[in-house]
């Protein structure tokens, strides 16, 4: 009777040593796969007249890739990330609605937003709804100006300290260009913005409706670098950013098995350069790395059609 268990522990064993050789194996393959990745990113930075700074997690694996993902970079339209996720708390707590109206008046205008600075002529009252529609499709700066108004700018921060994310400030509304020339920049890391973005998929932040809430606004079409370098039907929640030498973009992919967090940020771009391209360009690799791995075996035979 000993002997048989004996016999039954040392099969058990054997097997487990197997599994763990052929889990092994196929690590180092991936392993391989990801250093691939890295140079091929790190070529693509090499080549730009600026400062790149990069930051990708696979939501499954835990796998990360960053780069320069400490730099603290401007914001541009990016930030609006931050301002949606506050309007969401606040419904949560009670402290406005969706449905909630407010006027808008001619001393409210900005330039850099292509809907509300031509509207209202008298008047007009829109709601919050649709003011974040605005901001996050659109990216109208006077819809965003006038959620900065209604939330409140010290709201919008302190939730990001909450968060733990002391690098990632709003300290301007938009267009406001004389609080720019002071050094009142709206900036985060690539790291913090993954951060944000992985711990409200996690559901850590919002409510789950409100959580489904948030990526499917940021997943609505609109014209955005990681958005133009998938396929269709492969859902990308994002919020891309621009201003004079700053490119940036961060956003969350939503892969079946693989769903990934990237962040894009470049600055101090030559004008020769075009940002928007260098976020394709590395949008498009990691996507490539992600979507192999989502329709491969362990052994790396591609099982499943795009």
């Amino acid at each position: 009777m000993r002997l048989s268990k004996l016999l039954i522990w040392l099969f058990i064993l054997s097997l487990i040593s197997s599994l763990s050789a052929e889990s092994a194996r196929a690590d180092g393959k991936i392993i391989l796969l990801q250093k691939q990745l890295a140079t091929e990113i790190k070529s693509v930075v090499d080549s730009v007249d600026g400062v790149v700074g990069i930051a990708i997690k696979d939501l499954s694996s835990g796998y990360a890739f960053y780069l320069n993902e400490n730099e603290v970079f401007p914001q541009a339209s990016s930030i609006k990330i931050a301002i949606w996720l506050e309007v969401l708390k606040q419904v949560e707590e009670g402290k406005l609605k969706l449905d909630e109206f407010l006027d808008l008046k001619p001393q409210d205008k900005v330039g850099g937003g292509p809907i509300l600075v031509f509207l209202g002529n008298p008047s007009l009252r829109i709601s919050i709804r649709d003011l974040c529609v605005l901001m996050v499709v659109l990216s109208d700066n006077t819809a965003t100006n006038l959620l900065i108004e209604r939330v409140g700018m010290e709201a919008v921060n302190k939730r990001l300290r909450s968060l733990g994310l002391t690098q990632t400030k709003l300290q301007r509304k938009m267009m406001d260009l004389k609080a720019a020339e002071e050094g009142r920049e709206n900036i985060s890391t690539p790291r913090e913005m993954l951060s944000l973005m992985e711990k409200i998929w996690k559901g850590q932040v919002l409510s789950p409706e409100l959580r489904q809430e948030f990526f499917n606004l940021l997943a609505l079409p609109k014209d955005s670098p990681l958005q133009k370098v998938v396929p269709e039907g492969v859902v990308v929640a994002d919020k891309p950013g621009e201003l004079e030498a700053v490119r940036c973009d961060s956003g969350l992919v939503f892969l079946k098995k693989h769903p990934y967090v990237i962040g894009i940020m470049t600055t101090y771009l030559s004008p020769q350069v075009d940002g928007n391209e260098i976020i394709k360009k590395i949008g498009a690799l990691a996507f490539h790395y992600f979507d192999r791995l989502e329709r491969s075996s362990e052994y790396g035979r591609i099982v499943s059609e795009k």
